[in-house]
């Protein structure tokens, strides 16, 4: 089988690696024990996750999703205005612990930029814009969720948000492996040995994604019994945010004027966050281990099971597929 043999196979079966490795992990951390150690690997693993899906975005490409003025505007518009407005609603059920509503507001306010682009692609959106997109809602999400949560929080933040974790987070999550993969892709179109690392790379995306999957579920999961209840108070508030917010990214791609496919990438990912990434920030808050964490991993459960049913409904939100939507993932995809 040769790499862009293996690279489809693995791609139609991504929904389930994600699923075997949520389960594996639950096993293993609930079974051995000391797994929490692992915490120290999520990092790193996240890193590798993020360098592998940036490199399937070539710079040129990402240059033309930047000039898509409607389907940016309205996927800003969405995820930096609409959803925000929609969290700050929800929380307001919550318990009146600070420490639960850190690790909502965490988690809600930060739309995914990995694992969204699969299942988007799944539910016939267009996926290739919105993999184009994730360095900006990246970067974007990580300039505004400290304003959001001192606005959400008011002085309580002060004591839990510092900018170190932070700067920290855009350095090694965002702008190194950002660089790397700008630097292997300009190697691959020099060099054929180039070309060859890259689509052996290319095959990384999901088994990187399951990596973090099962490290961080593996990690949290034996902690999660010492915060059960207050855990437990914010499934509601999920559930809620999973009908919620895939409907408000569909009106406002409507209120843009944009294509079915586009208008379903906005629905994901207006409904798929970005709890992966968020978990690291949440680990280094001051008496936040294990409820925040805990917190956290919830939503990323309840996610995935949501996922299943996006895929499923939104492919038939208006009408048929463009021709722009077509495979998420792969070393040199065409660009939008």
């Amino acid at each position: 089988m040769n790499t862009s043999d293996l690279r489809n196979a693995l791609e139609a079966r991504q929904v389930w690696i994600y699923f075997a490795a949520v389960l594996v992990a639950a096993v293993v951390g609930l079974l051995i024990p000391g797994t929490a150690v692992l915490e120290g690997a999520i990092n790193p693993a996240l890193a590798l996750m993020l360098f592998v899906t940036f490199l399937q975005v070539p710079v040129a490409a990402l240059g033309r999703a930047l000039g898509e003025l409607r389907f940016m505007g309205a996927l800003l518009a969405v995820n930096f205005i609409a959803v925000p407005l929609l969290v700050l609603g929800l929380v307001q059920f919550l318990p009146a612990d600070p420490l639960i509503r850190l690790g909502v507001l965490m988690v809600l306010l930060c739309p995914c930029i990995d694992y969204v682009v699969t299942f988007a692609h799944l539910g016939k959106a267009d996926a290739r814009l919105l993999l184009a997109s994730t360095p900006v809602l990246l970067i974007a999400q990580m300039a505004l969720l400290p304003i959001y949560l001192r606005l959400f929080l008011g002085s309580e933040a002060a004591a839990y948000v510092q900018p170190g974790p932070f700067i920290h987070a855009f350095v090694w999550l965002i702008a190194v492996p950002f660089v790397l993969a700008a630097l292997v892709q300009a190697w691959a179109a020099r060099s054929a040995t180039g070309e060859r690392v890259s689509s052996w790379l290319g095959l990384a995306p999901a088994p990187a994604t399951a990596l973090v999957l099962f490290i961080v579920v593996a990690a949290v999961l034996p902690q999660l019994g010492e915060t059960l209840d207050r855990t437990l108070s914010v499934i509601p508030i999920y559930a809620a945010f999973a009908v919620l917010a895939p409907m408000i990214g569909w009106v406002g791609s409507r209120l843009a004027g944009l294509a079915p496919d586009a208008g379903r990438a906005i629905a994901f990912s207006a409904g798929t966050r970005n709890s992966l990434v968020v978990l690291p920030l949440a680990l280094v808050v001051p008496g936040a281990i294990p409820l925040v964490p805990a917190v956290i991993v919830t939503q990323t459960l309840i996610e995935l099971l949501s996922e299943l049913a996006y895929v499923r409904l939104l492919s038939r939100l208006g009408g048929p597929t463009s021709v722009r939507s077509t495979q998420a993932c792969g070393p040199s995809p065409p660009s939008p």
